[in-house]
């Protein structure tokens, strides 16, 4: 009996570890969609998030072009055409999470809810399909600053979400996802050294063409790249605005905000407006 005893003691302090470790769905039912337009996946259930950043298209400099692809295709999605998931790619600081931020400001009164979701929670996909699947809102799954190992388990949650899994996507949700990485996952030299070369022909390893074929799964790619001097003035000027500085931005000012940029090593929309705040508090 003492064996007997001390498995089953073991056994019921490994549930309890599984227990911790596994998602905790709520059993609550859905949220209230009237509450709020933006909301986030929590261990397993949707909670409203009730002040979210009220930054707006207009606020977003020098990134123009990427602006008229992603809020086309966003439009679209909105009035009830097709349109497609969107990887937003490149430097950091230049805009990627403030212009989806900046949409749900600009179509949430057409109906578009957004959704943030973690890396660790996109196992929970699925669940997520359920919840929407059905309404009359436009919901975009928000994916901040993703990126992968290939044995995470959200990897391949995503990769079957956005072609081939056998759970149906839902037609009022669409995944916007930002990331520093092109193509999701880390990239190795030994990547390239499994290359072969057959004739004229190259024939990418097949670590190469498994990063490469979640990044493929997005319809739609938008890079973002550094910006020149002047851009970078140009988002400082529109910020002291913002902050309340009125007329030109003076000598003084302009040298300050390069300076700045020089002891942060980035020239970047977050760079000029963390810049502005500081100028503007100084002022």
């Amino acid at each position: 009996m003492d064996k007997l005893d001390r498995f089953l003691d073991r056994a019921d302090r490994l549930m309890e570890k599984l227990e911790r470790t596994l998602p905790k769905f709520a059993t609550g039912g859905a949220p209230n969609w009237e509450a709020a337009h933006a909301f986030r996946w929590e261990q397993g259930r949707l909670v409203s998030v009730s002040h979210p950043h009220r930054i707006g298209l207009t606020d977003l400099l020098a990134i123009d072009k990427q602006k008229q692809l992603i809020n086309q295709n966003t439009k679209q999605f909105v009035q009830g055409h097709t349109a497609n998931n969107v990887l937003l790619t490149g430097s950091r600081g230049t805009g990627k999470s403030s212009l989806v931020k900046a949409l749900l400001n600009e179509y949430a009164p057409e109906g578009l809810r957004l959704i943030e979701v973690g890396k660790l929670a996109l196992a929970d996909l699925p669940h997520i399909i359920a919840q929407v699947s059905g309404r009359p809102e436009r919901f975009i799954l928000y994916c901040d600053d993703l990126s992968f190992n290939a044995d995470e388990p959200g990897y391949q949650a995503l990769k079957a979400a956005l072609d081939g899994s056998l759970v149906a996507f839902s037609d009022n949700l669409l995944i916007y996802a930002t990331s520093n990485r092109r193509h999701l996952m880390p990239e190795s030299m030994q990547d390239n050294l499994a290359t072969k070369y057959v004739g004229d022909e190259i024939h990418p390893a097949e670590s190469v063409e498994e990063k490469i074929s979640l990044s493929e799964r997005f319809g739609l790619w938008v890079s973002f790249y550094p910006f020149m001097q002047d851009e970078y003035l140009e988002i400082v000027a529109h910020w002291l605005r913002h902050f309340g500085l009125t007329g030109e931005m003076d000598e003084a000012a302009r040298q300050a905000a390069l300076q700045w940029t020089i002891q942060r090593g980035s020239r970047s929309g977050r760079v000029g407006w963390q810049f502005a705040r500081d100028w503007a508090g100084r002022q």
